[in-house]
Protein backbone atom coordinates (compact mmCIF):
# COMPACT_ATOMS: atom_id res chain seq x y z
CA UNK A 1 0.00 0.00 0.00
CA UNK A 2 1.67 3.19 -0.60
CA UNK A 3 2.72 5.37 2.03
CA UNK A 4 2.32 8.69 -0.05
CA UNK A 5 -0.57 8.16 -2.20
CA UNK A 6 -0.06 9.05 -6.04
CA UNK A 7 -2.31 11.99 -7.48
CA UNK A 8 -5.16 11.28 -9.55
CA UNK A 9 -6.76 13.02 -11.91
CA UNK A 10 -8.33 15.72 -12.75
CA UNK A 11 -5.38 17.61 -11.99
CA UNK A 12 -4.93 20.98 -10.56
CA UNK A 13 -3.43 22.89 -14.22
CA UNK A 14 0.10 23.28 -12.77
CA UNK A 15 0.10 19.74 -11.58
CA UNK A 16 -1.19 18.82 -15.47
CA UNK A 17 1.40 21.04 -17.09
CA UNK A 18 3.91 19.54 -15.15
CA UNK A 19 2.92 15.81 -15.49
CA UNK A 20 3.04 16.51 -18.98
CA UNK A 21 6.24 17.83 -19.62
CA UNK A 22 7.59 14.54 -17.86
CA UNK A 23 6.08 12.43 -20.15
CA UNK A 24 6.30 11.39 -23.91
CA UNK A 25 3.18 13.30 -25.82
CA UNK A 26 0.00 10.85 -25.50
CA UNK A 27 1.32 9.05 -22.76
CA UNK A 28 -0.49 9.38 -18.77
CA UNK A 29 1.72 10.01 -16.24
CA UNK A 30 3.14 7.17 -14.58
CA UNK A 31 2.87 6.68 -10.86
CA UNK A 32 5.82 7.63 -9.88
CA UNK A 33 5.86 11.30 -11.34
CA UNK A 34 2.30 11.24 -9.83
CA UNK A 35 3.90 10.42 -6.02
CA UNK A 36 6.64 13.21 -6.55
CA UNK A 37 3.92 15.79 -7.58
CA UNK A 38 2.59 16.24 -4.35
CA UNK A 39 5.20 18.09 -4.11
CA UNK A 40 5.04 20.15 -7.15
CA UNK A 41 8.50 22.68 -6.49
CA UNK A 42 10.40 19.64 -5.92
CA UNK A 43 9.19 17.84 -8.94
CA UNK A 44 9.98 21.00 -10.72
CA UNK A 45 13.12 21.24 -9.68
CA UNK A 46 13.55 17.52 -10.59
CA UNK A 47 12.79 17.86 -14.01
CA UNK A 48 15.56 19.25 -15.83
CA UNK A 49 18.01 17.05 -14.22
CA UNK A 50 15.78 13.94 -15.10
CA UNK A 51 15.51 15.05 -18.54
CA UNK A 52 19.37 14.78 -18.58
CA UNK A 53 19.57 11.73 -17.31
CA UNK A 54 17.09 10.36 -20.05
CA UNK A 55 17.69 12.50 -22.64
CA UNK A 56 20.09 12.87 -26.12
CA UNK A 57 22.67 15.23 -24.29
CA UNK A 58 24.19 12.19 -21.83
CA UNK A 59 27.23 11.48 -23.03
CA UNK A 60 25.75 7.89 -22.42
CA UNK A 61 24.19 6.16 -25.11
CA UNK A 62 20.67 5.27 -24.25
CA UNK A 63 21.86 1.50 -24.27
CA UNK A 64 24.11 2.01 -21.92
CA UNK A 65 22.10 4.22 -19.55
CA UNK A 66 19.44 1.31 -19.26
CA UNK A 67 22.22 -0.94 -18.35
CA UNK A 68 23.22 1.25 -15.65
CA UNK A 69 19.90 2.20 -14.56
CA UNK A 70 18.81 -1.47 -15.30
CA UNK A 71 21.56 -2.41 -12.74
CA UNK A 72 21.39 0.23 -10.31
CA UNK A 73 17.31 0.15 -9.34
CA UNK A 74 18.06 -3.87 -8.91
CA UNK A 75 20.69 -3.69 -6.96
CA UNK A 76 18.48 -1.34 -4.57
CA UNK A 77 15.63 -3.98 -4.57
CA UNK A 78 13.74 -1.22 -6.49
CA UNK A 79 10.98 -3.35 -8.60
CA UNK A 80 8.87 -0.64 -9.63
CA UNK A 81 11.58 1.63 -11.77
CA UNK A 82 13.40 -1.29 -12.41
CA UNK A 83 10.27 -2.93 -14.07
CA UNK A 84 9.16 0.91 -15.59
CA UNK A 85 12.68 1.26 -17.69
CA UNK A 86 12.49 -2.24 -18.66
CA UNK A 87 8.83 -1.59 -19.97
CA UNK A 88 9.70 1.43 -21.43
CA UNK A 89 12.93 0.94 -22.90
CA UNK A 90 14.31 -2.76 -22.59
CA UNK A 91 13.24 -3.41 -26.59
CA UNK A 92 14.32 -0.04 -27.59
CA UNK A 93 17.72 -0.91 -25.87
CA UNK A 94 17.74 -4.33 -27.48
CA UNK A 95 18.76 -6.00 -24.17
CA UNK A 96 18.14 -9.65 -23.99
CA UNK A 97 16.21 -11.69 -21.49
CA UNK A 98 19.63 -13.26 -20.67
CA UNK A 99 20.67 -9.80 -20.17
CA UNK A 100 18.11 -8.59 -18.30
CA UNK A 101 18.16 -11.18 -15.99
CA UNK A 102 22.15 -10.73 -15.31
CA UNK A 103 21.71 -7.12 -14.63
CA UNK A 104 19.05 -8.06 -11.78
CA UNK A 105 20.54 -11.45 -10.22
CA UNK A 106 23.53 -11.71 -12.23
CA UNK A 107 27.40 -10.78 -12.63
CA UNK A 108 29.49 -8.60 -14.76
CA UNK A 109 31.08 -11.79 -15.67
CA UNK A 110 28.23 -13.63 -17.22
CA UNK A 111 28.60 -14.70 -20.58
CA UNK A 112 25.71 -12.69 -22.12
CA UNK A 113 27.67 -9.44 -21.95
CA UNK A 114 30.91 -9.84 -24.55
CA UNK A 115 30.57 -5.84 -24.73
CA UNK A 116 33.94 -4.99 -22.21
CA UNK A 117 32.97 -1.34 -21.78
CA UNK A 118 29.84 -2.71 -21.12
CA UNK A 119 31.18 -4.87 -18.21
CA UNK A 120 32.71 -1.67 -16.97
CA UNK A 121 29.48 0.05 -16.59
CA UNK A 122 28.04 -2.45 -14.23
CA UNK A 123 31.16 -3.04 -12.17
CA UNK A 124 31.20 0.53 -11.71
CA UNK A 125 27.40 0.91 -10.51
CA UNK A 126 28.29 -2.08 -8.28
CA UNK A 127 31.20 -0.58 -7.03
CA UNK A 128 29.01 2.90 -6.25
CA UNK A 129 25.95 0.20 -4.97
CA UNK A 130 28.63 -1.89 -2.14
CA UNK A 131 30.79 0.80 -1.27
CA UNK A 132 30.24 4.61 -2.59
CA UNK A 133 33.24 4.44 -4.40
CA UNK A 134 35.18 3.10 -7.03
CA UNK A 135 38.93 1.60 -6.19
CA UNK A 136 41.77 2.69 -8.26
CA UNK A 137 42.22 -0.45 -10.39
CA UNK A 138 38.53 -0.36 -11.64
CA UNK A 139 38.68 3.14 -12.16
CA UNK A 140 41.61 2.83 -14.25
CA UNK A 141 39.46 -0.13 -16.23
CA UNK A 142 36.79 2.41 -16.77
CA UNK A 143 38.83 5.43 -17.64
CA UNK A 144 40.28 3.12 -20.63
CA UNK A 145 37.00 2.97 -22.11
CA UNK A 146 34.95 6.26 -21.00
CA UNK A 147 36.40 9.81 -21.32
CA UNK A 148 35.60 12.47 -18.34
CA UNK A 149 32.25 13.24 -19.22
CA UNK A 150 31.29 9.81 -19.72
CA UNK A 151 32.46 8.86 -16.14
CA UNK A 152 30.84 11.94 -14.55
CA UNK A 153 27.66 11.03 -16.18
CA UNK A 154 27.96 7.44 -15.20
CA UNK A 155 28.81 8.40 -11.17
CA UNK A 156 25.77 10.99 -11.25
CA UNK A 157 23.34 8.36 -13.22
CA UNK A 158 24.39 5.75 -10.45
CA UNK A 159 23.71 8.38 -7.97
CA UNK A 160 20.34 9.31 -9.42
CA UNK A 161 18.66 5.84 -9.62
CA UNK A 162 19.89 5.43 -6.20
CA UNK A 163 17.83 8.27 -5.15
CA UNK A 164 14.95 7.93 -7.37
CA UNK A 165 14.98 4.17 -6.18
CA UNK A 166 14.97 5.11 -2.62
CA UNK A 167 11.74 7.49 -3.21
CA UNK A 168 9.77 4.43 -4.96
CA UNK A 169 11.38 2.06 -2.27
CA UNK A 170 10.18 3.95 0.74
CA UNK A 171 7.26 5.83 -0.85
CA UNK A 172 5.48 2.18 -2.02
CA UNK A 173 4.99 3.33 -5.36
CA UNK A 174 2.96 0.45 -6.58
CA UNK A 175 4.47 -1.41 -10.34
CA UNK A 176 2.74 0.07 -13.23
CA UNK A 177 0.33 -2.45 -15.13
CA UNK A 178 2.19 -4.33 -17.45
CA UNK A 179 5.82 -4.35 -16.10
CA UNK A 180 8.08 -6.84 -15.58
CA UNK A 181 8.93 -7.98 -11.42
CA UNK A 182 11.77 -9.36 -10.68
CA UNK A 183 10.66 -12.87 -9.95
CA UNK A 184 10.52 -13.34 -14.01
CA UNK A 185 13.99 -12.93 -14.37
CA UNK A 186 15.37 -14.02 -10.55
CA UNK A 187 18.30 -16.56 -10.96
CA UNK A 188 18.37 -17.48 -8.14
CA UNK A 189 15.86 -18.85 -5.43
Amino acid sequence: MARVPPLDAPYAADVAAQLAAMMPAGTPPIGLFRTLARNLPMTVAMSDWGRYELGPRMSLTMREREIVIVRTCARCRCEYEWGTHLMFFADRVRLTRDQIASLTDGSPEDPCWTVGRERVLIRVADALHDTSDVGDELWRAARDVLDEPQLLDLLLLCGWYHAISFAARAARVAPEPGAPRFAEFLRSP
